[in-house]
């Protein structure tokens, strides 16, 4: 509900939302809530929470860093629910997507995952590993406690195999605008409009577009067109750069951080004007 809501109230507004990734627990539990829970006053539309793994197959450099500082702080499943409820005590609006892979899900287990993740204040999932076709046995319980299921698009998902990924999807469409991992490379804005046009053919769900966004022109070049820009590997490397080698944080470090957030919101934000 609060993610169809944040993006009615942005196409009333006639701009772009933008979407920012942080990983759970990246560099600790404690800098990584107060980046979180300043994130909507710096202009994040949506939140996505990445759930640390060992294997984050999808993932480049910037990212795979982040999990693995976050699970040697001692980061868990857990403790990544118990940050989006804290961050729920005093933000009722801003939407949390919890974005990652299934085996920590089904370690936790599925249905107490879902329940779990309802209660916390969490709305939406993203499962990078988890292809419609086997998706089911985490969206039937996600979809019995509200949850939305995210599914991914990217420039390979052609006309035939879009139907099946958009059965069953809900809350909005993320397209993956490249080829590879996040953070690889840059972003083409001819490329996404393109196959924005292509998706809103087949569907009225909105299309945020990320992996690549990595410059204040870029989220203004995706803002025109998209109905949210996501970046993840920029914000999670200005993290690591204030994070010393003890794993401690340097001092402005959650600031600095919310500083870009409010830099490249700002671009999307500003995009149709």
């Amino acid at each position: 509900m609060r993610i169809t809501q944040r993006f009615a109230e942005l196409k009333q507004q006639n701009r772009a939302g933008f979407v920012a990734f942080i990983t759970a627990g990246d560099p600790d539990y404690n800098t990584s809530l107060e980046i979180l829970k300043g994130l909507p006053a710096a202009g994040a539309d949506i939140i996505e929470l990445g759930m640390p793994f060992t294997d984050p197959m999808a993932e480049g450099p910037a990212i795979q860093a982040s999990s693995l500082r976050a699970l040697k702080a001692g980061q868990t499943m857990a403790k990544t629910l118990a940050m989006a409820k804290h961050f729920r005590q005093s933000d009722t609006s801003t939407p949390i997507v919890l974005m990652g892979y299934y085996n920590p899900i089904h370690s936790y287990g599925v249905d107490r995952f879902s329940r779990d993740a309802k209660a916390a204040g969490v709305d939406g999932l993203i499962i990078v590993d988890l292809p419609p076709e086997e998706d089911h046995e985490l969206r039937v319980p996600a979809k019995s406690v509200g949850l939305d299921l995210i599914r991914l698009a990217t420039p390979t998902t052609d006309a035939h195999r879009l139907p099946a990924v958009l059965d069953g999807a809900t809350g909005f469409l993320y397209y993956v605008s490249i080829m590879g991992v996040t953070g690889s490379k840059n972003i083409d804005p001819k490329d996404v409009t393109g196959a924005l046009a292509r998706i809103r053919q087949a569907t009225s769900l909105p299309v945020a577009v990320g992996f690549g966004i990595k410059t204040e022109a870029d989220a203004a070049a995706v803002g025109k067109t998209a109905d949210a820009a996501v970046v993840g590997s920029a914000l999670v490397a200005e993290i690591s750069r204030f994070t010393r080698p003890d794993g401690k944080v340097s001092p402005g470090g959650a600031e600095a951080v919310l500083d870009l957030v409010r830099r490249l919101a700002g671009a999307a934000h500003k995009a149709r004007v």
